[in-house]
This record gives structure tokens, C-alpha cells and sequence, in this order.
């Protein structure tokens, strides 16, 4: 017996039709011959594949496990034929959009369109493979309760969302940001730090991946301390909007593989008094969230940025949430390097004496290590 293989076949306007296969069916839509030769040649051998162009008739009639879209989305007509398709996409469990022109705005722009994972840069097989291979979330968990990538997926388009406000100087959608980080908080109320963190490791890189590691490391650690509803609200919304002032730095510095020089480094550390002086006239940001904004970067003992405050001056949400940031930032994964363990991330906060807060860095150890 014949081993279920794809047969395609060219058709009108560029598109590729599938035949039925065993092998799970990811649809591929792109806005040239050659990007949609590409991306099939790459996943063929592993999925059963169909695609189109997306200047051709849209069909997507079958009800693909996944679709990819590799295309250039800082044209207006690009967008408009995504939109088009967006019912359908909404359909699919993966929802994968290749973004070459790696900036802010095209990487929000995805996530407004639906994305459930944004790889930018060129195509790269491996991990294009690698995110379709990943198994899929049921649609709803036994007792109901939505599943995991529910919660990474509204925070990433928060966060995209607040990006593109700052990046085009528009409205920032707070009570959007804040629902998100309640939606974190449910998620790993039920199901624990170690999942939140390995679902976002999975789905996200770079910048954004940061800031929804540090949201669900400061909400566990808030939880791990018992604070009150009130707090732990106030906690995670400084979470999501802490490095909101990043919006001002090109990606190529943020995401720039190795040692930043003197020059990009001062860029870096101009981003908690860029996100304040976003946030500052904003309605509905607390003094507490702006505090912990700005001053997410100082240290106990004076050595840290922008205001080089010590001891006193730097309240709890902040001495949290440093914590919590620090540890994010060592346990993130990155192409380039491993992923550190996080006993070993737990082990460099102990080390860091006099900047942290000792009994906090205690109390953080069943985060770090146990949750």
C-alpha cells in the first residue's frame, strides 16, 4: 500500500490544490509565486499542502489544521485580502505569519490580523517545521475552561497593540492591556506558572515574549506572596506596560544576537522614561503603575537607571517586578543561545546582593524553582 503523499498541481492566479492525506493539511497563502513555492517546498514532506496567492480568487475550502501567510504587510492591499480570508482563518488552530520586514508595526499588524505566532525575518525551515509540528491545544480542556494559548494569544495583541499606539503615536488601549493581564492571572491560577511559561517559550520570541514571561512571572510571585486582588491587579498591569518605552527602539537593537556596544546600550536604557512619558497623561494609569514603568531598572543600592534611586525610594510593586523581570530575561529563549535553567536564573538573583531585596529574593525561590 501507497504511502499518503500531496499531489499538487499549479492552478489559475498562482494557487497549489491538495489532495486529501493522513498528514495533517496547512494551507499557505502568500503575495508571490515565488514566497508560495518557497513555504511549500519547505513543509511538503511533513504536511499535506495547499496555497494560493492573495491576489487570487480566495478559496480555502478545505479546514486547515494550520495556515502560514508569508507577505508583505505594509501593503494596503496585502492586508485587505487577509481580512478577506479572515473567517476562514479563524478556523485554523495556527494561524503563522512569516514577517520579513521585522519592525514593530508589521509584527503588530499580524497580530491584529489574527496571528497566533509571528516569525520574523527570512524563511527559515527549521523553525517554520518546528511550529506546525508543535501539537495543537484542544479547542476546549475537559472542564471547560479555554485553552492556553486563549490567554497568550489576547496578551501577544495587547502588547502589539500598545507598540503600534506608541510607534504611531495613537490611543493606547489600557482597559484592553489590563484584561489581558487578567486573563494571564486566571490562566495561571489554574494551570501554574511552568505551563504559562512553556506555551509562550513555544509561541513567541524577542521583545513580546519578554513581556508576557515577566506578566506571568510578577503575577505568580504576587500570588506565591498573597497579595490582595487589588494589588495583584496593580502588579500585572505593571507587568504589561513596563517595557512599553521599547516601542522607541528599533527591533534590530532588542533583538540583536550578543553583547549590545556603549552606544546601544544607552539607547536600551532609554526605554523606562520613554514608556513614563508615554503613559503619564494616559487616563486609567494608576501613580503606581508609573512608578513601576519608570523604575523597573533601579537598584537597592542606587546603581540602577533612570534615576539612580536607592532603598527607601523604591516601593514593592517595583522591587517585584525587578524580580520578576530579571528572572524573565535570564530564562527567555533565544536562537542564539540556551535557554538558562531556572535554578541557575534563581541562583544569579541570589548572587545579586544589595540591588535586591533579600527577603524577596527568598520568598521568589518556589516561583523560580517549584511553580
Amino acid at each position: 500500500m501507497q504511502n499518503a503523499r500531496t499531489i499538487a498541481s499549479p492552478v489559475k492566479g498562482g494557487g497549489i490544490r491538495a489532495a486529501q492525506s493522513a498528514r495533517p493539511f496547512v494551507h499557505v497563502l502568500a503575495d508571490s509565486s515565488d514566497k508560495l513555492s518557497g513555504i511549500c517546498a519547505a513543509i511538503e514532506p511533513q504536511f499535506c499542502v495547499a496555497g494560493e496567492r492573495l491576489d487570487a480568487e480566495a478559496k480555502l475550502s478545505q479546514s486547515p489544521f494550520a495556515i502560514v501567510i508569508r507577505a508583505e504587510l505594509r501593503d494596503v492591499d496585502n492586508i485587505a485580502a487577509i481580512k478577506k480570508r479572515s473567517a476562514k482563518l479563524a478556523k485554523a488552530k495556527k494561524r503563522i505569519f512569516l514577517v520579513e520586514h521585522s519592525s514593530h508595526v508589521c509584527i503588530s499588524q499580524a497580530y491584529a490580523l489574527g496571528a497566533t505566532l509571528v516569525l520574523p525575518g527570512p524563511l527559515n525551515k527549521i523553525r517554520l517545521l518546528a511550529a506546525l509540528a508543535d501539537p495543537a491545544e484542544p479547542a476546549e480542556a475537559s472542564n471547560g475552561s479555554a485553552r492556553p494559548e486563549n490567554a497568550v494569544e489576547t496578551a501577544a495583541t495587547a502588547i502589539a497593540s500598545m507598540f503600534t499606539a506608541v510607534t504611531l503615536d495613537q490611543p493606547l488601549d489600557v482597559d484592553g492591556a489590563k484584561e489581558a493581564g487578567r486573563q494571564i492571572a486566571d490562566r495561571i491560577t489554574q494551570h501554574g506558572l511552568s505551563e504559562w511559561l512553556t506555551t509562550v517559550r513555544r509561541h513567541h520570541e524577542g521583545t513580546y515574549q519578554h513581556c508576557l514571561l515577566v506578566t506571568g512571572v510578577a503575577i505568580d510571585f504576587g500570588l506565591c506572596l498573597g497579595v490582595g486582588r487589588v494589588d495583584l491587579e496593580r502588579l500585572y498591569s505593571a507587568a504589561m506596560f513596563h517595557d512599553i518605552g521599547k516601542a522607541r527602539i528599533p527591533l534590530a537593537i532588542l533583538d540583536k544576537p550578543g553583547r549590545l556596544d556603549a552606544d546601544e546600550r544607552a539607547m536600551i536604557e532609554t526605554h523606562p522614561a520613554a514608556g513614563y512619558d508615554f503613559l503619564k497623561d494616559h487616563e486609567n494609569i494608576s501613580p503606581e503603575i508609573l512608578d513601576a514603568v519608570r523604575h523597573h531598572h533601579e537598584y537597592l543600592d542606587g546603581s540602577g537607571y533612570p534615576d539612580a534611586l536607592a532603598g527607601g525610594s523604591i516601593n514593592d510593586i517595583v522591587r517585584i517586578l525587578t524580580i520578576s523581570d530579571i528572572f524573565a530575561a535570564l530564562i527567555e529563549h533565544r536562537q542564539y543561545k540556551p535557554t538558562m535553567p531556572r535554578n541557575e536564573a534563581y541562583n544569579i538573583l541570589c548572587g545579586m546582593t544589595g540591588k535586591l531585596e533579600k527577603a524577596l529574593v527568598a520568598s521568589f525561590k518556589e516561583v523560580a524553582l517549584s511553580r
